[in-house]
Formats: structure tokens, C-alpha cells, sequence
């Protein structure tokens, strides 16, 4: 194609977006594009244009450097995209998106005015948690079929089965009785014994003497749909729900290829054929999940030995550790027996040349392993601890809690915590049918799209990194590794596994096959 032609076509494509591209910058793409085939051009254009919109822009005028940046960016080679094949992502690296409501986006934390997170977090950072937790509810919920308005010229009964989302502001700042409204807001007791609702707007105390709770666990600090009638500065609740929730797809289909997940890719693993090619291809891969790995205790070691034997013929890509290490965390020898279990663990694994060659060791630690406290998220075990268990087995990864992997397009999420015990202990009312306890905790997670929808007294939070604890888009697959028994629920086209305690649990664990998303309940029986 003609240089001025081409230099035109791409002048334009960039207006059409409102972006003006500076004389020298026209011309390093003019020149850049050159060799490009003509029937491929248009789409080359257009990631070029994607890629300088991530950029941080300071005005419409586009500079050569940043046009530069882009066209690096897009012209990754497949070694890179063999590179993103199976990554984990500590919580401290996980990037920090801001949803902006005025341009119904969200923007990386460089765009906007909020600090840099710092675990000191300052009383901003505490508001802005639970504000933020809100708005990425609202937004969601906005967006659900059921609050969306009707289309002009709809069918009356279209509109009828249509919701209007209130504020709590309108409903004070009414004197006369108000009916039938539904507002989103967080439960909080402000006062002993009396629940409130609360969002950016206000705070107005419920009734709660009448309210039915569908499914879910309503704990302190969870956000709610909230269905009755105000009279009086009382809020009488008809109806409690939680705010719909929404599959990965929706998300990604209204946001584009927001990389929220974290990980060396600059856009989501989800939009690569690449790496969804590999993972289909790789049939073989296999995740093994065990939780409570006490390895002070010579049972235990035992049954790891014999999971080894077993798995040494077929070596599984990887086996995540979630603490606790050790069945007794405390003491002043506590740091010198987790090495020396450590120690005795690196030896095991050293019997089985098979799997010290092709399998990886990831390890989260748990609430009660050395470390700084009950704070979520929690750093990974200290080096001084794991650096000899580190040189014998090269292939191992000491990460935080929570973590994140990405393996090809999929996004998993490991979090060690006792929760279940804890969302259960601080209902605001518990569910009439115990025996469905999991399907209850799972709904509540994903609905609420945080990892510990509770009150920061009972699970505390570096109020700068609550971000790291988010659960949304919905990944693929979140393990809630929890003492509570093992469970396997799927939910909005997650699915969500609990290995249950190794040692408690007549050890159990899980096994999961990415290329099809089928989650094996294991157990080693006694021989």
C-alpha cells in the first residue's frame, strides 16, 4: 500500500477513536506497518489503537513513545506466550483496577488519584474497602436483566417485572411511608442487638422480625439486596437476597481483555487461541490439592510418601501445599521444627526422581504458620525457613495466602483459611437446612465477589490490599482449602472445591484436570 494512503487510513482509524496521532508518530507506524498484509491491516490497526488505550493518556494527543510501546506490545512473539503457560501470582502482585462510575470502566490504579497501597493503610483506605466492595456490587447488579430499564415501547409486562435499585438517602429523606423498594447495602449492627444498612449515602435501621433470607450465608459486613417498606426511620425488611451474580464471560464481554487476574501477560489469558490450544492439547496435566500438611507428624509423612509411590509413573504438573506445617504452632522451637519437617519432606520428595524432575511444589501457608499475625492477605513463609528446602527441590514456590494461578486460560484461586466456621458462627440469621452448608458459602463468596465477606474484627484485612481478595471477574476455579469436610460445588461456571483437613479428614484431597474442568475425589485409604 502507498505510504500516503496508508499514513491516511491510519490517521483516521485513530480519529475515530478521538485520539490525534503527533507527525512523527504517524510516520514511525506508516513505517512500521509497511510490511503488514493489506487484508490484515485493519485488525493490526485497531490492537495497536487497544493497546495505546491502556496506556495512561494525558491529553488525545498521542507522542511516538507511546505509539512504540504499542507496537511492541503487539508484536509478541509465541516464545512469550509459551512463557504465560502456568504462572503464580502472589497477592502483593496482583494489579490494582479502581471501577470509575462516570466512564462506566475501570481504570489501572496509575489513572487515577488513589496512593500507592501501603500495608499502614490510612483511614481513606478503610472507607475506600468497603465503598469499593459496594460499587463493584452496584455496578454488577445494574447490569443483571432484572434492574436493567425496559426498552421504550416494551410490553407493560416487560416493565412490571422490571426492579428499580434505590439509595437509602431517598428513603430518609422521605417523611410519608415508602412501599415495596429494594435497596443494595451492607448489613452492620451499629448498636447491640439492632441491625442497620448502610451505602455511600446513609444509614437506616431495619426490622428485620418479618424477613425471609434466601439461600446464603448473611453474615455482618455482606452486602444485601434489601426488599421491604420505610415508615418512621425504620427499614421493615420483607426479604433478603444476595446481588446476582455473573458469569466470567459477561464480564470480560462488557470490560474487554482487562488483564484483572495478574500475571506477565498485558492482557487476559482468557482472550489467547494459543494458550487455550495448549491446554486442550494437554490432557495429561493434573493438580493435586492437600490441606493441613502436618509435616511433624510421621503419619502424615507416611501418607505423602505413598501418594508420591503412586503418582511417580504419572507425575502431576503440580502439588499445592496449603499450611498448617505443623500440628503444633507454637513454642520457642517452632521455627527450627518446620525446618527440620521440611527437611524431612525435601528427602521424600528426592526418592522419587520422577516427580522431583517434572513436578512443582507450591506451598500457602495457613492461619497458624510463623508469620505476621492472622492479617489477610499473609506473605509466604519466611526464606530463612524455606531456602534449604528451596536448593533440594528447585521446582518449589513458597507464595502467600491468598494466591493465584493462571495456568494457559484458566484462573485459579488458593485460599487457606477456616472460614466456613467463621461465616457460620456470625449469621445474622443461619439457614433453616444445615445439611447444604457448602452450596450456601459458595453462593455467598461469588455473590459477594470477595474471598471474606465478614466484619474486619473477626477476619482482619490490610485495608490497602482488600483488592487482593476480590473474586471478581469469577475464576475458573477457587479452592477454599478449609478444615470444614471436603466438598465439590459448582456455581455461575466456577467451580469451587474444599480438600478438607489431610490429616483430620481420613486423608482426603482433591485432584483437578484443567483441559476439562473435572474436579477426582481422592483418599488414601489404609493398605
Amino acid at each position: 500500500m502507498a505510504a500516503e494512503k496508508l499514513r491516511s487510513k491510519v490517521g483516521s482509524a485513530f480519529k475515530m477513536h478521538g485520539l490525534l496521532l503527533r507527525a512523527e508518530a504517524n510516520k514511525y507506524l506508516t513505517e512500521a506497518l509497511q510490511s503488514v498484509n493489506e487484508l490484515e491491516l485493519e485488525d493490526v490497526i485497531e490492537n495497536i489503537i487497544d493497546a495505546v488505550e491502556k496506556q495512561p493518556l494525558s491529553s488525545n494527543m498521542i507522542e511516538r513513545a507511546t505509539v512504540e510501546a504499542a507496537v511492541q506490545e503487539c508484536s509478541q512473539s509465541l516464545d512469550e506466550t509459551i512463557e504465560h503457560i502456568f504462572n503464580i501470582i502472589g497477592a502483593f502482585d496482583v494489579p490494582r483496577y479502581v471501577y470509575n462510575s462516570e466512564r462506566k470502566k475501570f481504570l489501572p490504579l496509575s489513572m487515577t488519584s488513589h496512593p500507592a497501597p501501603n500495608l499502614f493503610g490510612t483511614a481513606r483506605d478503610k472507607a475506600e474497602l468497603f465503598r469499593e466492595r459496594y460499587t463493584i456490587l452496584q455496578q454488577r447488579t445494574h447490569r443483571h436483566e432484572l434492574f436493567t430499564p425496559s426498552a421504550i415501547g416494551a410490553h407493560p409486562d416487560d416493565s412490571r417485572s422490571k426492579f428499580q435499585l434505590k439509595t437509602i438517602e431517598t428513603l430518609l429523606g422521605n417523611t410519608a411511608k415508602v412501599g415495596e423498594v429494594i435497596v443494595l447495602g451492607m448489613i452492620t449492627q451499629l448498636k447491640e442487638g439492632k441491625f442497620f444498612l448502610e451505602d455511600p449515602t446513609g444509614v437506616v435501621q431495619l426490622d428485620l422480625s418479618k424477613a425471609q433470607f434466601h439461600s446464603g450465608l448473611y453474615t455482618e459486613s455482606c452486602f444485601v439486596l434489601a426488599e421491604g417498606w420505610y415508615e418512621d426511620q425504620v427499614f421493615h425488611v420483607n426479604a433478603f437476597g444476595f446481588p446476582p451474580t455473573e458469569p466470567s464471560a459477561t464480564t470480560r464481554a462488557y470490560y474487554g481483555n482487562i488483564n484483572f487476574f495478574g500475571g506477565p501477560s498485558s492482557t487476559s489469558a482468557k482472550a489467547s487461541a494459543k494458550l487455550k490450544q495448549l491446554e486442550d492439547e494437554n490432557e495429561d496435566a493434573m493438580f493435586v490439592f492437600v490441606s493441613d500438611v502436618w509435616l511433624d507428624q510421621v503419619e502424615v509423612l507416611e501418607k505423602l510418601h505413598t501418594m508420591f509411590s503412586g503418582y511417580s509413573s504419572v507425575p502431576p504438573t503440580c502439588f499445592f501445599f496449603c499450611g498448617n506445617f505443623s500440628s503444633a504452632p507454637y513454642g520457642k522451637n517452632q521455627i527450627q521444627s518446620l525446618k527440620d519437617s521440611l527437611k524431612a519432606l525435601a528427602d521424600i520428595i528426592c526418592e522419587y526422581p520422577s516427580i522431583h524432575k517434572s513436578s512443582r511444589f507450591v506451598f500457602v501457608p495457613g492461619p497458624e504458620d510463623p508469620g505476621p499475625g492472622s492479617i489477610l492477605p499473609r506473605p509466604p513463609l519466611a526464606e530463612n525457613i524455606t531456602s534449604e528446602f528451596r536448593q533440594q527441590v528447585p521446582f518449589s514456590v513458597f507464595t502467600t495466602n491468598p494466591c493465584r494461578v493462571q495456568y494457559c486460560t484458566q484462573e485459579i484461586i488458593i485460599f487457606r483459611e477456616d472460614l466456613v466456621n467463621k461465616m457460620c458462627r456470625n449469621c445474622v440469621r443461619f439457614p433453616s437446612t444445615n445439611l447444604d452448608i457448602p452450596n450456601h458459602f459458595v453462593k455467598t463468596i461469588l455473590s459477594q465477589g470477595h474471598l471474606t465477606p465478614l466484619p474486619l474484627y473477626v477476619s482482619p484485612v490490610f485495608w490497602a490490599y482488600d483488592y487482593t481478595l476480590r473474586v471478581y471477574p469469577v475464576p475458573d476455579l477457587i479452592v477454599t482449602a478449609d478444615k470444614y469436610d471436603p466438598f465439590t460445588v459448582t456455581n455461575t461456571d466456577c467451580l469451587c472445591i474444599n480438600p478438607g483437613s489431610f490429616p483430620r479428614s481420613g486423608f482426603s484431597f482433591k485432584v483437578f484436570y484443567p483441559s476439562n474442568k473435572t474436579v477426582e475425589d481422592s483418599k488414601l485409604q489404609d493398605l
